[in-house]
C-alpha cells in the first residue's frame, strides 16, 4: 500500500481570492469628486470669466479678481455685490450677496452661472470706466 505524502497548506497570495481576482489594487486612482458645493462653483465661474477678460483686455492683466463671502458693511445703495480698488489693482466679488440677492427668473445652474459672470463683467467694466457691453468679444457685436 502506498502512503500519501502529507499535504502541506498551499500559500495563498495576500491580494488574490479563490479565483485570483479579488482585492487587486487599482491601476489608477479613483476620479476626483465633482464640484458640488456653491463656493467652489462660484470660484470656478469667477476664475473663468476673469481669465477671459484678462485675455481680451490688457488693462486687466495685472488686476487680481478675488472672492469674499460678505462685504464689511453696506452703503447707501444697499449691500454691494463687488468692490473695485483701482489703487491696489483688485476686484473683490462678494459671493453671498450675489447668490442670495439676485432675482433669477429661473433658479438653475446655468442662470446662476450667467448671473455670476455678469457681475464679473460689470465689476471689470466699473474698474475700467466702460460699459459692460463693451467688454464682450467682437463676434457678439452684430446681435
Amino acid at each position: 500500500m502506498r502512503r500519501k505524502a502529507p499535504e502541506l497548506p498551499r500559500p495563498v497570495p495576500a491580494r488574490h481570492g479563490r479565483h485570483g481576482r479579488q482585492g487587486r489594487s487599482p491601476v489608477v486612482r479613483p476620479p476626483l469628486p465633482p464640484l458640488e458645493n456653491r463656493y467652489e462653483k462660484f470660484d470656478l465661474t469667477v476664475g473663468t470669466a476673469a481669465e477671459f477678460l484678462r485675455s481680451a483686455w490688457e488693462e486687466l492683466r495685472d488686476v487680481s479678481f478675488e472672492v469674499a463671502d460678505m462685504p464689511a458693511a453696506s452703503d447707501d445703495d444697499g449691500i454691494p455685490r463687488w468692490l473695485v480698488d483701482r489703487a491696489a489693482k483688485r476686484i473683490v466679488l462678494f459671493r453671498i450677496p450675489i447668490e442670495r440677492l439676485s432675482h433669477l427668473h429661473r433658479n438653475d445652474d446655468l442662470h446662476r452661472r450667467v448671473e455670476v459672470e455678469g457681475c464679473v463683467f460689470r465689476a471689470a467694466a466699473e474698474y475700467m470706466n466702460r460699459d459692460p457691453w463693451d467688454l464682450g468679444s467682437e463676434r457678439f457685436r452684430d446681435f
